[in-house]
C-alpha cells in the first residue's frame, strides 16, 4: 500500500511563498497522475492541480492559475507544489493523492496566510 506524507506548510503572509511536498513510498508512483487537493475550514477537500504521470503536462484550477506550479520527482517518487502570491482563500489542509484519489490520504499539511 502506498502511503503519502505532505509537508512544508506552515504560516506566511499574504504575498508569501511556500514550497509544499509529498512523499510516495511503496506501490506504483510515476505511472500515474498526481494531484494536489485542498481543504479549507468549514468547507469540503477541492482539487487545486495535477501532473501526469512523466510530468510532461499539468493543470490548475482558476484560483489558483498563474501562483501555483506543482512538478514531480519520479525517481524521488516525490510531488512539489511551489505556491506564489499567497491569499488568505488559500488558508487549507493541503493532501496531494492520485488524480483519482486511489491511496489512502496522508495526514496533510496545514498551510496558513494571514497578516
Amino acid at each position: 500500500q502506498v502511503q503519502l506524507v505532505e509537508s512544508g506548510g506552515g504560516w506566511v503572509q499574504p504575498g508569501g511563498s511556500l514550497r509544499l511536498s509529498c512523499a510516495a513510498s511503496g506501490g506504483i508512483f510515476s505511472g500515474y497522475a498526481m494531484a494536489w487537493y485542498r481543504q479549507a475550514p468549514g468547507k469540503k477537500r477541492e482539487f487545486v492541480a495535477r501532473i501526469s504521470g512523466s510530468g510532461g503536462s499539468a493543470e490548475y484550477i482558476g484560483a489558483v492559475a498563474g501562483r501555483f506550479l506543482i512538478s514531480r520527482d519520479n525517481a524521488k517518487r516525490t510531488v512539489h507544489l511551489q505556491m506564489n502570491s499567497l491569499k488568505p482563500e488559500d488558508t487549507a489542509v493541503y493532501y496531494c493523492n492520485t488524480y483519482d484519489a486511489t491511496y489512502a490520504w496522508g495526514q496533510g499539511t496545514l498551510v496558513t496566510v494571514s497578516s
